[in-house]
């Protein structure tokens, strides 16, 4: 990314323009890394996020990553100790961060996550925007109250996304809606507005979503159903489903070409070649 400088769209509206790093000789048009959930229990504490963090400024010294996105659920409860600990975490990237909120911040309040939030990156001045790229686009949709959307803020989500087309839209949320992953289909989004409008949007390409704890090795983490793809990032401090008994750190790495075509790779952090089992692939019409 050339420039952090937000253009303004209109007063609901933080977009950034994006440009990318990579040459004419590159076939790479973006290259994004993905952090998912922290929230560590009983200390406040995060090893596994530090471990990924130093990996993937590792990577960047051959791989050149335009930024790093955070699925949200960074501090358990929202709580300034949790927030504290990540902050010293975070501020060690060398890709520009971009985080949108889970529910554990709405613990606490928007204006606490931001405060700690422009720690991270001092550009992001609301919970929700947009990155803009000449050939497609990522809304950052924190949600509403815990993990859920009310009508104003999934209308926001479809404003942007019409908006933008007919370029393809990466959605990034803490959840995805309710039923995407049957490891735990009623926890997610249940905004009728959301299910009924924003997602049947033609040019809706990806949704990025963590929250649900997933083991990467155990369940189905990347799919496509109708005409989108669904990624989830692994927790990196905590893994839920399908249990506890192993929790391997993880993160995840898009790597978007200019002919269109995607690959998602997953490291598990301390390996320096990606999981080949966990990769998926797609294409984007650019």
């Amino acid at each position: 990314m050339k420039s952090t400088k937000a253009d303004t769209i209109s007063k609901e509206v933080l977009e950034f323009s994006l440009t990318g790093k990579h040459g004419d000789e590159d076939s790479t048009l973006l290259r994004v890394a993905f952090i998912g959930d922290g929230e560590p229990k009983p200390c406040a504490e995060f090893p596994h996020t530090n471990a990924a963090v130093e990996q993937i400024n590792l990577l960047m010294e051959t791989q050149p990553i335009d930024f790093v996105i955070g699925v949200g659920d960074v501090a358990h409860k929202g709580t300034e100790i949790q927030y504290e600990a990540a902050t010293e975490v975070f501020q060690k990237l060398k890709a520009p961060f971009y985080p949108i909120m889970g529910n554990e911040e709405h613990g606490s309040t928007v204006e606490r996550y931001l405060e700690f939030a422009q720690q991270w990156n001092s550009a992001i001045k609301n919970k929700s925007y947009v990155i803009n790229h000449d050939k497609l686009a990522f809304v950052f949709a924190s949600p509403d109250h815990g993990r859920d959307f009310d009508d104003s803020g999934s209308g926001w989500v479809l404003e942007q996304i019409q908006r933008l087309a007919p370029k393809p839209v990466i959605l990034v949320v803490h959840g995805a809606q309710q039923g995407v992953y049957p490891e735990n289909p009623e926890k997610g989004i249940s905004n009728q507005l959301f299910i009924n409008q924003v997602i049947p949007q033609a040019n809706l390409a990806v949704v990025i979503s963590g929250d649900l704890h997933m083991d990467m090795e155990r369940v189905n983490h990347s799919k496509k159903i109708d005409h989108t793809h669904y990624l989830h990032i692994p927790a990196l401090e905590r893994t839920k489903i399908p249990d506890e008994t192993n929790h391997t750190p993880m993160f995840r790495v898009m790597t978007i070409t200019k002919d269109g075509n995607v690959t998602v790779e997953t490291y598990a952090t301390g390996e320096n070649t990606p999981r080949e089992e966990l990769a998926y692939s797609f294409t984007l019409d650019l």
